[in-house]
């Protein structure tokens, strides 16, 4: 039995310490913003913070990290307002999306350190893959957030529209009609 805090909420998993942090996530917590990609922590569709940290969630498992704060893509700004959020709207960024909250975690975690990264070290700090190519727009939006980060820049692009969270088990499909 494994216990550490998710998204600000402390947890205790009760599934074999082994288990892999993606799969707890997204089969016991139900925060399904976290994509299995690879399998293999080579893509980076999984990643999520840990105590600060960019890790792919597919290779932790539970047990190694006990009393740790994880953070999903479903608490970097529950309302989207993050700036590498915001960025990634304001550069028109996703296409397909499966790579998109795995970019944006490893994005939000290099900008923490530092506001004003390289093209060379975003390159190094961004392994994920992006099927689509977007590696260009990845590296605007990144240091666009940079900057908004450090008060050089304003993003005046508002959230994406969609279903807040908290409404989401509430939702009806618009395919399925009521009996």
């Amino acid at each position: 039995m494994t216990r550490f805090t998710v998204n600000g909420q402390p947890i205790h998993y009760k599934m074999d310490a082994a288990t892999p942090l993606l799969w707890a996530l997204r089969d016991a917590s139900n925060l399904t913003g976290t994509k299995y990609g690879c399998g293999a922590g080579l893509c980076g569709a999984c990643t999520v913070h840990v105590d600060g940290a960019a890790i792919r969630s597919c290779q932790v498992p539970i047990g190694s990290i006990e009393g740790s704060f994880v953070t999903t893509i479903e608490a970097l700004a529950r309302d989207r307002s993050h700036p590498v959020q915001q960025a990634w709207v304001a550069e028109n960024l996703p296409q397909c999306g499966y790579c998109q909250s795995g970019m944006i975690m490893a994005a939000a975690a290099l900008l923490e350190k530092n506001h004003a990264p390289t093209d060379e070290e975003i390159d190094a700090a961004m392994t994920n893959i992006c099927r689509c190519g977007t590696y260009p727009r990845i590296r605007r939006a990144i240091q666009r957030a940079g900057r908004v980060m450090s008060g050089a820049e304003e993003i005046s692009a508002a959230p994406p529209p969609g279903i807040d969270p908290e409404d989401a088990a509430n939702a009806v499909p618009a395919l399925v009609k009521p009996k």
